[in-house]
């Protein structure tokens, strides 16, 4: 999960929502998603990510790339491609992916606020 949050971003930006149902403390899920965290960190364009998790198992993360090239280089990367294989067999009961083009984009910050 992170703890804080993405912001400041120039639109237009793209989105790929992941929202998934899984166990509470799947074997080696943890581990890959450190992994994967890392590895995104590389591809060229990619500008963050939020995640959480319901204590109920359904979980979401939103990453932000700044075009569908550096979206598409992620999708296809082939450590990324065998962790999502691995997890249809052994973590995810279901999951979706829902892609998004950000026109407009804004956020509120009550700390720089009171400043």
């Amino acid at each position: 999960m992170t703890h804080t949050l993405v912001s400041g971003l120039e639109p237009p930006y793209y989105t790929a929502v992941f929202t998934s149902v899984r166990p509470e403390h799947p074997e080696g899920y943890a581990e890959t998603v450190e992994r994967m965290h890392k590895r995104v960190q590389d591809v060229p364009g990619f500008l963050g990510y939020e995640s959480a998790r319901t204590p109920g198992g359904i979980g979401i993360t939103v990453a932000y790339f700044r075009d569908l090239e550096s979206l598409s280089a992620w999708r296809d990367d082939a450590e990324h491609r065998a962790a999502k294989a691995h997890g249809r067999e052994h973590w995810y009961e279901r999951y979706s992916v829902h892609i998004g083009r950000v026109e407009q984009s804004y956020s509120y910050d009550r700390a720089a606020d009171e400043h």
